[in-house]
C-alpha cells in the first residue's frame, strides 16, 4: 500500500509540474501564432524558459532553508503553486501584441516559479522512491506530466478553436489553468505524505542568502554589459560574414541577435561563478562539488545536454510549422499532437518503464534515444509533401462537457501517423532519461544537483529556440528537421563511449 501511495504521489507532482510548462511554451506558441507574431519573434521568445537553466542557483536555498509549518520541502510546493496561481491571472489580463515586452516579462516570471516549484518536486520525489522503484516512478511522473500537458496544451487549442472547439479567449484558458494551480497547492498542503527530516547542507543562513544575492548581481551585470556590448561584439563577429550572404536585412539582424546572446551567456555564466566563490555560496559550491567529485561529472554532464538535444530542435517551433507551415487548423492540431500525441508519450513512457526492468539503464538509454532521433524524419516527411499524403480520418463530433468539439473534422493520416510515433518513442526516452537524472544525485543535496542536472538538460529546449526560429526561415523547413534529426547523433556516440559506467549506476547505492 504504501508503494502505491508513493507512485501515485509521483504521478500527481508530475501532473503539477507539467501544468505551467505549456503555458510558457507550445499553448503561448499557438496564442503568439493566432494574434500574428511572426516564426523568428516566436522563437525568441523561447527564451522566457531561461529559468529552467539557471535554476540550480537558487536550489540550494531550497536545499538550505524549509517553509514552516508543513514540513520538508511541502511549503515550498505550496508556496510555488499558489505563486503561479497568482501570475497566470495576472498573464491572462495582458495582451502579446499590446504590451509585448510585459507580457514577456510576465512569462519569464511563470518560467521562474514553474522552474523553482519543478526543483523541490524533483528533490521530493528523489528522496521519497528508493532506488528500485526510480525507474516505475519515472515513468509515471513523465506520464502525470504529460497529462497536464494535455490539459494546458491539447485541449487548450480545442478551447480556442472558434469554428470547431468551445471559441474560448486565451485569457479565459489562462484564468482556468490558475484555478487548476491552487487545486494543485491544496493537494500538496493536505494529501501529500511528509518526508522524514534528513540530512540538510550545513552552512550559516546568511552567509548563503549573501552568496544568493553575489550570484543574482553578478547574473545582472552580464546582462547589463551584453545588452550595452553584446550586438556590438555580434557585428564584429558576423558582420563581414553577413554582408557576403543574400540574407535579407530583418534576417541578418536575426542572426546578429542570436550571436549577441550566445556572447552574453559566454560572459555571464564564468562571473556567477567567480561571485559564487568570492561570496562562499557554501550550499551551491559543496553540491556542485560533490557532483564532480565522482569520476566521469562532466562528460555525463554533457550527455545530459545532449541527449534530448535532437528532440528539442524538432520541437522548438513544432506549433507554429503546424498551423502556419503546413498550415492545420487549431482544433486539428489540438486533437492530434497534443492530445493523441500526449496520450502517446504516455503510453511511451509507461513501456519504457516496463522495458528498462529487461533492458537495463545504458540499454534503455541507448535503444530510446535511437528511436527518437529516427522519428524525427517524420516532420521532414510532413514538411516534404505536405498533407494528404495518406489520406484522412474523420473525428466525429463530440461534447465532454468540458471540452466540445462542434462538428466532424477530417485529421490528417500523415498527422497522425508522424505524431504517434514521435510521442511514442520521446516517452520511452524521457523516462530512461528521468531514471539516469535520478541515479546521479547524492541524497545530503538532491535539489540542488538534480536541479544542476535538470537544468542542463533544458539547454536544448531553452536555447534552441532562437537558433531553430533563425534556421528555418533561412534554410526552410525540410532542411530543418534534416538538422534536428542529425542533432541526435552525437549524444548516441556519448551513450556507447560511456556504456560501462552508466550501466555501474543502476545498481549503485545511494549516495
Amino acid at each position: 500500500m504504501a508503494r502505491l501511495v508513493r507512485l501515485l504521489v509521483v504521478a500527481l507532482l508530475g501532473f503539477a509540474s507539467g501544468l505551467p510548462l505549456a503555458l510558457t511554451g507550445q499553448a503561448m506558441q499557438a496564442w503568439l501564432t493566432t494574434e500574428g507574431v511572426d516564426i523568428a519573434t516566436i522563437g525568441f521568445l523561447g527564451l522566457v524558459g531561461l529559468p529552467y537553466t539557471f535554476k540550480f542557483l537558487w536550489a540550494p536555498l531550497m536545499d538550505r532553508f524549509e517553509l514552516p509549518g508543513l514540513g520538508r520541502r511541502r511549503g515550498w510546493l505550496v508556496a510555488t503553486q499558489l505563486l503561479l496561481a497568482a501570475l497566470l491571472l495576472v498573464l491572462a489580463a495582458t495582451s502579446p501584441t499590446g504590451a509585448m515586452r510585459s507580457f514577456a516579462l510576465l512569462a519569464v516570471a511563470i518560467a521562474f516559479v514553474s522552474a523553482s516549484q519543478d526543483v523541490v518536486i524533483d528533490a521530493y520525489r528523489t528522496e521519497l522512491l528508493p532506488a528500485t522503484e526510480r525507474g516505475l516512478g519515472a515513468s509515471l511522473n513523465v506520464a502525470g506530466y504529460r497529462l497536464a500537458m494535455i490539459v494546458s496544451g491539447g485541449l487548450a487549442l480545442i478551447w480556442t478553436d472558434a469554428n470547431q472547439g468551445g471559441g474560448w479567449s486565451w485569457p479565459e484558458v489562462y484564468r482556468l489553468m490558475a484555478a487548476l494551480m491552487v487545486g494543485a497547492a491544496l493537494v500538496s498542503a493536505l494529501l501529500l505524505p511528509r518526508l522524514p527530516p534528513g540530512a540538510r547542507p550545513q552552512g550559516r543562513g546568511a552567509r548563503e542568502l549573501w552568496g544568493f544575492a553575489a550570484v543574482v548581481a553578478a547574473v545582472a551585470l552580464g546582462v547589463l554589459l551584453t545588452d550595452r556590448f553584446g550586438q556590438d561584439a555580434a557585428r564584429a563577429l558576423l558582420g563581414a560574414w553577413l554582408a557576403t550572404t543574400a540574407l535579407p536585412a530583418a534576417l541578418q539582424g536575426r542572426w546578429i541577435d542570436l550571436a549577441a546572446l550566445l556572447t552574453g551567456v559566454a560572459l555571464t555564466l564564468p562571473l556567477a561563478a567567480w561571485a559564487a566563490r568570492r561570496a562562499r555560496f557554501q550550499t551551491l559550491l559543496a553540491g556542485l562539488g560533490d557532483y564532480f567529485a565522482q569520476p566521469g561529472a562532466t562528460a555525463m554532464l554533457l550527455l545530459i545536454v545532449l541527449y534530448k538535444l535532437g528532440d528539442a530542435f524538432a520541437g522548438a517551433l513544432l506549433t507554429p510549422f503546424l498551423l502556419k507551415g503546413v498550415g492545420y487548423g487549431l482544433a486539428e492540431v489540438g486533437v492530434v499532437n497534443k492530445l493523441i500525441g500526449l496520450w502517446m508519450t504516455i503510453a511511451g513512457a509507461l513501456l519504457g518503464g516496463a522495458l528498462m526492468l529487461r533492458l537495463g539503464l545504458w540499454r534503455a538509454l541507448f535503444v530510446f534515444g535511437l528511436l527518437q532521433m529516427a522519428s524525427n524524419l517524420g516532420f521532414w516527411w510532413l514538411a516534404q509533401g505536405g498533407r494528404g499524403q495518406i489520406g484522412a480520418a474523420i473525428l466525429p463530433a463530440f461534447d465532454w462537457g468540458f471540452v466540445s468539439l462542434a462538428q466532424a473534422t477530417p485529421v490528417d493520416g500523415g498527422l497522425l501517423l508522424v505524431v504517434v510515433l514521435e510521442n511514442l518513442c520521446g516517452g520511452m526516452g524521457t523516462a530512461a532519461f528521468l531514471a539516469f537524472l535520478m541515479s546521479l544525485c547524492s541524497q545530503r543535496f538532491t535539489a540542488t544537483q538534480f536541479a544542476l542536472l535538470s537544468a542542463f538538460a533544458s539547454i536544448g529546449r531553452v536555447w534552441v529556440g532562437p537558433l531553430a526560429g533563425v534556421l528555418a526561415q533561412t534554410i526552410g523547413w525540410p532542411t530543418f528537421f534534416i538538422v534536428s534529426t542529425l542533432f541526435a547523433l552525437p549524444a548516441l556516440l556519448m551513450l556507447w563511449w560511456l556504456r560501462a559506467p552508466i550501466a555501474a549506476l543502476q545498481g549503485a547505492p545511494a549516495r
